[in-house]
């Protein structure tokens, strides 16, 4: 009978991952009901939230390229990116849901949250990757500056992209099934 007990250096990492990830998904849920209690809907923070993953791209292909291990400090990385991509989410569906108000159609409210909102997100991440790449030599917070600096980079291009592409193929087929209901 053998048994492999995990200790010293190896269980306080193992340790510090189980509870990151919990502090994430906790994070993640928070941000979730907020959004939900916000708009009033169970698919609009989903769709905000869509880009999380996404940033996890970034965060691993930057530490492949750079050849560095995932760390705890990156796992933090990971967990801030989370709420930089909700607030970059946040400024594309607010400006679309205000334009549409305003009796604008679906097409031009897309388009202009991505010309209005394109400089103050890509400002925001052009902040966190200049401000960020100083410490991707350090060897405690190096992990943390790959997953900001190259989750960043990732997601932002992805989030502008992908935000009005989901939102708009929800619209359209949660109109069809309205004027659908509507019509029967």
């Amino acid at each position: 009978h053998y048994q492999i007990l995990w200790g010293g250096e190896m269980r306080l990492t193992l340790d510090v991952f189980r509870d990151l990830g919990g502090a994430f998904i906790v994070a993640l849920l928070f941000i979730y009901l907020i959004l939900v209690a916000y708009y009033k809907s169970f698919m609009m923070p989903f769709i905000i939230m869509i880009p999380i993953p996404l940033t996890l791209i970034g965060v691993f292909w930057g530490h492949w390229l750079l050849n560095q291990s995932f760390t705890a400090t990156s796992m933090i990385g990971v967990i801030a990116l989370a709420g930089i991509v909700v607030r970059n989410s946040l400024l594309l569906i607010d400006f679309m849901l205000d334009y549409m108000a305003k009796g604008n159609s679906l097409e031009d409210s897309l388009i202009e949250a991505g010309a209005v909102r394109f400089r103050p997100i890509l400002l925001t991440a052009l902040a966190i990757v200049f401000g960020s790449a100083i410490m991707i030599t350090d060897p405690v917070f190096g992990g943390l500056a790959i997953s900001l600096v190259f989750g960043t980079f990732i997601s932002t291009a992805l989030t502008l992209i992908v935000i009005p592409l989901i939102y708009y193929i929800w619209q359209i087929r949660f109109v069809k099934k309205i004027n659908k209901i509507k019509s029967t």
